[in-house]
């Protein structure tokens, strides 16, 4: 299980809205053999002034945010950050420096889905890849 939450400036992250979504989710499922049918997320856009970020970065400074249950292995998160950071340079020209990515992790029983702690659930995928 995992929720994404993408922040940027509404006039650059607006526009590529659906281009970015499928961009992170195509790398979450071949980094964490993810269910390509499982796809929570959610943007968050700033006007100018509303998104303080320093000034060695630009317009295109994106932070991603993955709320996800523990188990995945450095392998698998280093594997993330790297498709990440490749595409987002290659697909949308936002190169490694705008992009901020943070990974949280919680035991399974910290999250209630479908009626159900986390931790009874059937998910029908692998978490520890």
């Amino acid at each position: 299980m995992s929720q994404i939450k993408i922040y940027g400036l509404r006039s650059r992250l607006l526009p590529r809205r659906e281009q970015v979504s499928e961009l992170i989710h195509s790398c979450v499922v071949e980094a964490f053999d993810y269910p390509r049918s499982k796809k929570f997320h959610r943007f968050f856009y700033f006007d100018e002034g509303d998104f303080i970020f320093p000034s060695d970065r630009t317009d295109n400074y994106t932070i991603i945010e993955i709320a996800l249950f523990e188990g995945r292995s450095l392998a698998a998160k280093k594997k993330l950050y790297r498709l990440l950071f490749d595409r987002f340079d290659e697909v949308l020209d936002i190169k490694p420096l705008d992009l901020e990515i943070t990974l949280t992790e919680t035991p399974k029983h910290n999250w209630g889905i479908r009626g159900q702690p986390g931790d009874e659930l059937g998910l029908g995928y692998v978490v520890e890849v």
